[in-house]
């Protein structure tokens, strides 16, 4: 794998990851300088402002108010340029492209916060990064219709960036997601997802921190493991299983299609993982995101979040990698909301059994065939 790195007429990064070979275990070239990116106007200043009331950071970024909505397929910035058109992207073809997000929520280099914060609820600039990884250059393909061989060059592509990311002093915590239908907000239809540099670990993950020390404290085993091998085991709520991975829907799921892809092995990262581990990752992830699709035979809102580790020194081998992904689908019409409960008070209230969606989803889950 080789990284060829630009500089943008606004001062952002693009870094083009190209495939060489089809072993594709090193990365060489040279990576954008993240801790040195300009600041992309005098406008696009961000902020964290502390709740004390529930102990956790909010972030105001005003320019994203401005940020590109559903753009015709013909004028999308994240495709090839052409003649006719000029994206975000300079050249006429690439694989898989990682570039400085347009409109970040976080930012190397904030400006000052808009407002002085007080002892109770303090402000600090919003530092961080915000990445977004465009999958294709292909408009409309998805993890669904992608070759299971490009999922497995964006996982290469995930490693790549956590492994670089985390360098960064103050970066707390990794983040890869994907945002996907316009169910979920989601404002551009070219397959992307992102990666956030956060300056703090983020509460959900630190929830799941918490739970699994105190797990192993108590009784010396993994939390997550624990869980996995419970579904294993039970099977009931078990979508699709291959030699490193599981996938399943939790027997606690908030979501009525929600599910948990788990490695067998108990790791941290995605720096951790082994070449078959990645393979099988890309395999199950194919699965998943395919048979979604033919659920209801169209294409799949959901959230996909990788669930790992802090990037810094402390010891973590208490935790364990997982991805978690969440589909607003509750039938082929209806989406699940957050309404009072869930919004209000924080309970989430599921309309149907884990163990019904589980089964519709298995039936339809069919792994691919590496060539």
């Amino acid at each position: 794998m080789r990284v060829r790195s630009v500089t943008l007429h606004d001062g952002r990064y693009l870094s083009y990851y190209e495939f060489i070979d089809s072993d594709w275990t090193a990365t060489t070239g040279v990576q954008p300088d993240v801790a040195s990116a300009p600041r992309i106007g005098d406008d696009r200043s961000s902020e964290l402002r502390w709740n004390p009331l529930l102990g956790e950071w909010v972030a105001t970024a005003t320019h994203r108010q401005d940020r590109t909505f559903l753009p015709p397929a013909d004028f999308c910035p994240f495709c090839p340029s052409t003649e006719a058109f000029s994206g975000e992207v300079p050249e006429s073809n690439y694989d898989i492209v990682v570039l400085e997000n347009r409109f970040p929520s976080l930012q190397p280099n904030p400006g000052i916060p808009s407002v002085e914060g007080s002892e109770l609820s303090p402000t600090v600039p919003a530092r961080g990064v915000c990445e977004v990884v465009l999958y294709s250059s292909i408009h409309d393909l998805t993890l669904a219709d992608a070759p299971v061989q490009q999922i497995y060059k964006l996982i290469l592509v995930w490693t790549s960036r956590w492994r670089e990311l985390k360098k960064l002093t103050f970066a707390k915590y990794i983040f890869v997601f994907e945002n996907k239908g316009e169910a979920i907000g989601v404002t551009l239809h070219h397959p992307h997802g992102q990666i956030y540099a956060y300056p703090f670990v983020p509460p959900r993950i630190q929830q799941e921190l918490d739970a699994s020390k105190r797990h192993t404290e108590e009784t010396g085993n993994c939390l997550i493991c624990t869980l996995r091998a419970a579904e294993s085991r039970a099977g009931r709520r078990v979508v699709t299983e291959n030699e490193t991975f599981s996938a399943f829907i939790p027997f606690s799921a908030r979501w009525p299609y929600e599910l948990h892809i788990v490695s067998r092995r108990h790791f941290q990262t995605l720096g951790d993982m082994t070449i078959a581990e990645q393979k099988d990752l890309a395999s199950i992830l194919k699965t998943i995101t395919a048979g979604y699709d033919a659920l209801f035979e169209r294409s799949f809102p959901y959230i996909m979040a990788v669930h790992q580790a802090p990037s810094s020194e402390e010891d973590y081998s208490f935790y364990h990698f997982h991805i978690e992904f969440y589909p607003p689908l509750r039938s082929a019409t209806k989406l699940k909301f957050l309404a009072g409960s869930e919004a209000g008070a924080g309970l989430f209230i599921n309309d149907t059994l884990p163990e019904v969606k589980a089964a519709e989803l298995r039936a339809r889950v069919r792994p691919p065939v590496w060539p």
